[in-house]
């Protein structure tokens, strides 16, 4: 240990005078015996700031100046409106907070870093086993119980038996068929947004951990197509792939456009479908400000593998939205150019569209407006806040509204989220709707879709929860689908009866209860802060 003088650092009476009342208690045992504090004669020419310690003492010029609190505690008065309020909440600027042309030094994670009033308070049933106080270089404790959530399968299949046969039905040809949808949280995000796991034993959120447990959920499930969010690229590339190709998988991926080093991964069975195409979409476009952020998707159209032949391709679609609620005015964007690619790889030779699945984090509560959107084909977001497009965020003080169009024309996509040079009837539609003064803030799309999922709990009607971490427990993933025309439980599509996706079964999810049980996610036995979504269809054709 570095040790100088006294004499360097002040005169030995100073450093006594000073030293003295603070640590003798501390001291017997450098001196061999135990302390007792001797009577001090009175001295009348003692001042009166020496009888108490006082920090202007220890600060005072060239009295222990090398022993004073270095970059001590400093509160910013140009932040504070009075002396007695409490400093400003510290946060992160994102680069989804940034204006134009604004440069970031310090970018926290686009995946969650909400604005400060959007953040939850930790549900209370999460138990924060960092707090625990523990010796050096241990690992807290883990859960009491390893419990593993309960998850069912429910039977949706009675609900087609009961059809009427349609003329030709003996002839006609089924696939079945099964596809999940899971964000299987990038380890990049994980480490550079820590708050979100306090409550997580470090043990578990190692990726040697999360990686063999993840595998071992694929492996378990064992889906037909899978749609993966947050496949980080190094990852995918050295470990993931590999091992999904050995199980028999036809692997592909999208990174997204700026630094951060996930994507979107489609994957499925060899034996079980042909890749017919594949194509990406960034949602990124320079010289358009909207739409600077770096999210993908990914598209792929497939052929099943059937002995005769007959079955008709589908379109498998996978996304991660941006998560910021307050930009709901890019989400809106981004969905539209992924549906705008859709409706052209979806496009048949006879001009009808083929069944359509659509997977991903929508970063979207249900029934939200986006999430509206979607199923119901059309939305007019007159006077919307643009925090209230994702449901994420309660209050839309300050928010402005929506502006008709939102996205520019120089995006080449219509209002009715198609390609400009896809449909001439869609620019004809528009300038009638515009001669003729009816409201243009509305946007609409040709696919008829529905939700694999109700997002309630079956029985006691509790709310569905796919994500949970330290901040909130709720839905934003979806397994979107074409549905046939067929009951009261689906919507109608706009493929022809005969060629559509039949719900055959989903894997339930589960609600808060079951959460509590397990300490939320990540745990010990599910490694993201995501639940997989999986469904099991028939096609028609």
């Amino acid at each position: 240990m570095f040790v100088r003088p006294l004499s360097v650092v002040a005169p030995v009476q100073t450093v006594v005078r000073v030293w003295r009342p603070w640590h003798q208690p501390r001291c017997s045992c450098l001196i061999g015996r135990s302390y007792q504090q001797q009577p001090q004669p009175r001295r009348h020419t003692t001042s009166k700031k020496h009888s108490t310690f006082s920090w202007n003492e220890w600060r005072r010029p060239r009295v222990l100046p090398s022993a004073a609190p270095r970059g001590g505690f400093h509160l910013s008065a140009g932040r504070m409106d009075r002396p007695d309020k409490e400093p400003p909440f510290k946060r992160r600027k994102s680069a989804e907070d940034k204006g134009p042309g604004e440069q970031v030094t310090l970018q926290h994670s686009s995946k969650r870093s909400a604005p400060r009033q959007s953040r939850e308070a930790s549900p209370p049933w999460l138990r924060n086993v960092i707090s625990v106080p523990i010796a050096p270089g241990k690992f807290p404790p883990s859960p009491k119980s390893k419990a593993e959530l309960k998850r069912h399968w429910e039977d949706l299949s009675v609900l087609h038996d009961s059809e009427p046969q349609t003329d030709g039905s003996l002839c006609e040809k089924t696939f079945d068929f099964s596809v999940m949808s899971y964000n299987i949280l990038s380890q990049e995000l994980l480490l550079s947004n820590a708050y979100l796991y306090k409550h997580c034993n470090p043990r578990i959120l190692d990726w040697r951990h999360r990686f063999t447990n993840l595998i071992k959920e694929l492996e378990q499930h064992s889906a037909d197509i899978m749609c993966l969010q947050e496949v980080q690229e190094d990852h995918y590339q050295r470990q993931i792939k590999p091992r999904l190709e050995s199980l028999g998988y036809h692997c592909e991926y999208k990174r997204r456009t700026g630094r951060k080093p996930d994507g979107c991964a489609v994957v499925f069975k060899r034996d079980r479908f042909s890749l017919l195409s594949s194509h990406t979409v960034e949602y990124f476009r320079r010289g358009i400000p909207l739409l600077d952020r770096d999210n993908v998707g990914l598209i792929l159209l497939l052929q099943p593998v059937e002995p005769s032949g007959s079955a008709c391709s589908v379109c498998v679609a996978n996304t991660h939205l941006l998560y910021n609620p307050r930009r709901g005015d890019i989400k809106l964007a981004q969905l539209a150019m992924l549906l705008a690619e859709i409706n052209r790889v979806a496009q048949r030779a006879d001009g009808n569209t083929c069944p359509v699945l659509l997977c991903g984090d929508f970063n979207s509560v249900p029934w939200s407006p986006l999430y509206s959107f979607i199923k119901e084909s059309q939305l007019e977001y007159v006077g919307m806040p643009i925090g209230k497009v994702s449901g994420q965020e309660e209050s839309s003080r300050g928010q402005r509204i929506l502006t008709a169009p939102i996205w520019p024309p120089s995006l080449g996509i219509s209002q009715q989220c198609q390609y400009e040079h896809q449909h001439k009837e869609s620019q004809v539609k528009e300038q009638e709707t515009s001669l003729n003064g009816v409201d243009k803030a509305r946007i609409e799309h040709g696919l008829k879709l529905t939700s694999a999922y109700s997002h309630r709990l079956k029985g006691s009607r509790r709310p569905e929860i796919t994500t949970c971490h330290s901040r909130s427990a709720i839905t934003v993933d979806y397994i979107f689908y074409s549905a046939t025309r067929d009951g009261s439980v689906q919507t109608e599509c706009s493929v022809p009866a005969e060629r559509g996706l039949q719900l055959l079964a989903r894997l339930a999810l589960v609600g808060e209860a079951e959460l509590r049980e397990v300490n939320g996610l990540p745990n010990e036995i599910n490694s993201s802060d995501h639940l997989p979504l999986i469904a099991r269809f028939r096609l028609r054709s």
